[in-house]
């Protein structure tokens, strides 16, 4: 799968890249036709220690799906957001069977 992965306000180093790349690669187990996915990764300018947010966008035919989390770091909101992705194509998954 394609994914784009952009930092806003911050370089994102080649690990933390790969590694969002592999997570989103896990995706492909569930639901074979994603088109592409746009990772956007952004620090916010707050005291609070959960400043870092991972945003996901995943193009399937005919809809996209959105996810966003704010976590401690960019790891812990990969997996969250992936897992959250995961559960959102099962579903769309089972509702496209469900038709046939």
């Amino acid at each position: 799968m394609k994914v784009n992965t952009q930092s806003v306000n911050f370089n994102a180093d080649q690990k933390l890249i790969d590694f969002v790349q592999q997570r989103m690669d896990k995706l492909d187990m569930f639901y074979d036709k994603v088109i592409k996915s746009d990772v956007f990764l952004k620090v916010e300018n707050t005291s609070n220690k959960e400043n870092k947010i991972f945003e996901a966008r995943v193009s399937v035919p005919g809809d996209s799906l959105i996810v966003k989390k704010q976590c401690k770091s960019f790891e812990e909101g990969a997996d969250m957001a992936v897992a959250s992705l995961e559960r959102q194509l099962k579903k769309r998954k089972e509702k496209l069977r469900a038709h046939l």
